[in-house]
């Protein structure tokens, strides 16, 4: 089978790699730019849409609470990024905000962390290409009609990209995200020069529809309501951020400093475009409704539900540079795709974090293991999945799947920065270097700030947000945080029962007898190896054993037993109903209970094949047989393997691949590099 998948999987994915060539995946910052943070530069797209849509509730004249909205969202997120920065260089290696919360506030803040990641890198997803579906969907209506199809044909796209490693995927990447980057300071800078040098009159295109407001007068706590919701939807801009701290050891070193100066970028480049759109969509007049259908008016009359309405950056893009403009037409390309790479953020950072989980025994071991090309390929499958069945129950609908968002990654901040404040408290208590010292008290108020505001601001999103899908997202957590604990739990439960003693036990007291049994269907090459294997061991008793469901076979097999004088007794089981499996359970859990400090070895003859459809031709009995005596105490199995001339062929046809990796040979790094003697092949 791993033959007959061989081939398209190398076509998809490509070569294997080795584990001494993990060093070679390791991102330089400029890759890992888009690699990690193209879901904050990204955000930046819609998330302006969503302040002025809650605005909008009010009508056109709350607008002008945008810009302090924006300069709310950036003291946040400058606030995040110095705490983050933190974060890297005191945990730089990988475990983010779990490890933070793990060690600094015990094992249960780590698991809600964890709990809350996990949940947010889905949602990443989830939101990510829905929104990208949606705008590619303004301009090809087959999209807009197979929104679930093409939104799950992404997903597997993007999947496929990332099984082909971190940093192969990040040069896939890097350059459309670039290209949005460079798009977004082009029309700020543009824009910003028509405006205030040239004094020209830029309009959106809804700039001469009204707005009905669906709550029209609202003041005081009302108000206030209002303007925290309008924030906390703004806060999509934050979210992954933290995927960086999550993503230190895929940096090249040193590790940190690189991780904390792509922080840093990704902030300053990030609230410049958060705050150039707002301002740019306050200038042109752009207007947004939650109901563009019935709250947008031209002329006194409402629009209607053939109205489509676009996104802020396209409104803004159309009114800067001109409707169909050769810039125009770039931005919305790069604004569709690197919302669809916006989830690559996630796909770096899910399967890491789960990796990590997967070491501390709190998610199945398999995420612990790296695949062929040095990528967690079971995380990044898993994060597929998961983000599918969201996008399928939610209908990849965007303004659905957003109100689940960013729960998940407040709760991170909070608990991180928590964490952070009591791991300069421990370290402060035993330092003596007063320079030091200074360092960790401006590293402790950093880290206390930010616990601070991003508490309140989860507050806030909780306030303002559950009713609103929030508690979906909380649903989730729960789920998380109760599938790693009982994950843990069984771990924990297996290893105790598994653990060497140190004293006498009953595994150590040799078995009073040895009966061994082979198995016999007829007699050939494969069951006199099997006997000759029998006979080596040297079992207190031996014999063979066979079903009779066939008569006239087993008659036939007496008389050749016979003719060759084979000393071994053959006994022969009676199967009425034709069973071959429960008649040999049976027997040998009656020859254990006639003998309970006896162990039973039962030999088994089977056949190694070359080609995927011979397994299903062969070893079909014994695969059944073998599963059941698993279960049977006091009983050991042992396979004689026989290999045909297919899987001579096909160990010969491996052999002459170039850098044939056998399946499972490439383990998790990082691995030790050889020395050159050891390579050698002369030493």
């Amino acid at each position: 089978m791993s033959k007959l998948t061989d081939v398209p999987k190398r076509i998809l994915i490509g070569r294997a790699l080795r584990s001494d060539r993990l060093g070679e995946t390791l991102l330089p910052k400029r890759i890992a730019l888009p690699v990690f943070a193209s879901d904050p530069l990204s955000s930046v797209a819609y998330a302006p849409g969503e302040v002025l849509l809650v605005l909008s509730i009010a009508g056109v004249t709350a607008y002008h609470f945008s810009p302090w909205i924006a300069v709310a969202v950036v003291v946040l997120m400058f606030t995040v990024v110095a705490s983050y920065r933190q974060n890297v260089h005191a945990y730089p290696s990988g475990g983010g905000d779990y490890e933070v919360a793990n060690t600094n506030l015990g094992p249960k803040a780590g698991l809600t962390v964890a709990s809350a990641l996990l949940v947010d890198y889905v949602l990443t997803v989830a939101v990510s290409i829905s929104s990208g579906i949606e705008n590619l969907g303004s301009a090809i209506p087959f999209v807009v009609e197979h929104k679930v199809l093409c939104a799950i044909g992404v997903i597997v796209l993007l999947t496929l990209m990332n099984l082909r490693g971190v940093k192969e995927s990040g040069s896939l990447f890097a350059i459309p995200t670039y290209i949005f980057v460079a798009g977004v300071f082009t029309m700020i800078a543009w824009g910003a020069f028509r405006g205030l040098v040239l004094d020209d009159t830029m309009r959106a295109p809804t700039a001469d529809y009204a707005i009905k407001p669906e709550h029209g007068g609202l003041a005081g706590f009302a108000l206030v309501f209002l303007l925290l919701r309008a924030f906390s939807s703004g806060c999509a801009a934050l979210t992954g951020v933290e995927a960086i701290s999550n993503g230190v050891p895929a940096f090249r070193k040193p590790k940190s400093k690189n991780a904390a100066t792509t922080l840093a970028a990704m902030g300053l480049l990030a609230v410049t475009m958060f705050c150039g759109i707002i301002a740019l969509a306050a200038a042109t007049d752009v207007r947004m409704a939650e109901n563009p259908a019935k709250d947008l008016i031209h002329n006194g009359v409402p629009l209607g539900p053939d109205y489509v309405q676009n996104p802020v950056i396209s409104q803004v893009a159309e009114a800067v540079f001109g409707k169909g403009s050769f810039l125009f037409i770039i931005l919305a390309a790069a604004t569709a795709l690197v919302l669809f790479l916006a989830a690559n953020t996630a796909y770096n950072g899910f399967p890491l974090l789960g990796s990590i989980l997967a070491q501390d025994r709190y998610l199945p071991r398999q995420l612990h293991t790296r695949g062929d090309r040095l990528a967690f390929s079971n995380g990044i499958v898993l994060l597929a999945g998961a983000a599918g069945l969201l996008v399928g129950i939610y209908g990849a609908d965007s303004t659905r799947l957003i109100q689940l968002y960013i729960v998940g990654v407040f709760v991170s901040f909070t608990l991180s920065q928590t964490g952070m404040v009591r791991h300069w408290n421990r370290h402060l208590a035993a330092e003596k270097d007063q320079a030091k010292r200074r360092h960790m008290i401006r590293s402790r108020a950093i880290n206390a700030f930010g616990a601070f505001f991003t508490g309140l601001v989860l507050v806030v999103v909780l306030l303002t947000k559950f009713t609103h899908g929030a508690w979906v997202a909380l649903l989730g957590m729960v789920i998380f945080y109760a599938t790693m604990t009982a994950i843990r739990k069984h771990y924990d439960r297996v290893a105790a029962e598994i653990a060497a003693p140190e004293g006498p036990s009953d595994d150590l007291v040799r078995p009073s007898r040895v009966h061994s049994v082979v198995l016999i269907s007829k007699i050939h090459r494969p069951a006199l190896r099997a006997l000759a294997y029998a006979k080596l061991m040297r079992s207190d008793s031996l014999e063979a054993l066979s079903v009779n469901v066939d008569p006239a076979e087993i008659k036939a097999l007496r008389e050749e037993w016979e003719r060759r004088g084979i000393d071994v007794p053959l006994k022969i089981l009676d199967s009425p109903y034709r069973e071959i499996t429960r008649p040999i359970i049976e027997y040998v859990k009656s020859l254990r209970k006639e003998s309970p400090r006896d162990a039973v070895s039962v030999i088994i003859p089977e056949y190694v094949v070359g080609h995927w459809y011979e397994h299903l031709l062969h070893n079909q009995s014994a695969l059944r047989l073998k599963g059941r005596l698993l279960f049977t105490p006091g009983i050991m199995v042992t396979s004689v393997p026989y290999q045909l001339q297919s899987s001579e062929a096909a160990k010969r046809r491996a052999r002459r691949q170039q850098d044939w990796n056998a399946p499972g040979s490439v383990r998790r790094g990082p691995a030790q590099v050889r020395s050159k003697e050891s390579s050698d092949p002369k030493s």
